[in-house]
């Protein structure tokens, strides 16, 4: 089974307000196994990023204006992660860009059929009432996150991809915790669950053991 986990930097936190992708950072896990096969871009976003936003993850203007835009990446993001299922950290802010990045494009599919994962709801459904953010995960599976000293999207992703799998080891409960991401740009839409959970196969639980007793 091959996962794509993805993250994203903005300009800002609302899609709806104009902000932008900035830079986009993809992991592949292929049978339950991070590999070297990444995706990773930085964007033009033609406007002005915020003060606060450049604060966590560092990025300029300056540095991104010679950048291509989302529309000139699309193709090569669409292709990477053909149809395989996304996993990704409060999914609706990712896919709500996303999805008005690819609306103001030139290119007429749709995009966007995967499942996606939320692993915000997975690890809020394995640890309810705790802090749940990407920093707090890795402190609580032991991974180490001492680079993390900006937020950056092929960074985080790859943390993610870590958290994630050993968040799923011996897991087989997760109905839940695909989201419908068919729904407008706005951040504050709220998500139905009603895609059918893609489970790891007892194959891919052991691999993922095996894989961490190895490391």
């Amino acid at each position: 089974m091959r996962y794509i986990v993805l993250d994203t930097e903005t300009t800002g936190l609302d899609p709806d307000d104009g902000h932008k992708i900035i830079e986009i950072g993809c992991i592949e896990i292929l049978n339950r196994n991070i590999t070297n096969n990444t995706f990773h871009k930085y964007i033009n976003p033609n406007r002005e990023i915020d003060v606060e936003a450049s604060k966590i993850h560092g990025l300029t203007n300056s540095f991104l204006k010679d950048k291509p835009v989302f529309e000139e990446i699309y193709i090569e993001l669409r292709e990477y992660i053909s149809n395989s299922p996304i996993i990704i950290h409060n999914a609706p802010f990712d896919i709500g860009f996303l999805k008005k990045e690819h609306s103001t494009t030139s290119v007429s599919d749709d995009f966007l059929e995967n499942e996606i994962i939320d692993s915000l709801k997975l690890a809020r459904k394995i640890s309810p009432g705790k802090k749940n953010t990407l920093d707090a995960l890795c402190e609580r599976y032991s991974i180490d996150n001492s680079d993390r000293t900006l937020h950056g999207a092929l960074l985080d992703a790859k943390l993610l991809a870590f958290v994630y799998l050993k968040m799923t080891v011996g897991q087989n409960h997760f109905s839940d915790l695909i989201s419908d991401h068919n729904f407008n740009s706005s951040t504050k839409k709220v998500i139905n669950d009603n895609f059918k959970i893609i489970e790891p196969s007892d194959e891919d639980k052991e691999l993922n053991l095996n894989y961490f007793n190895e490391n």
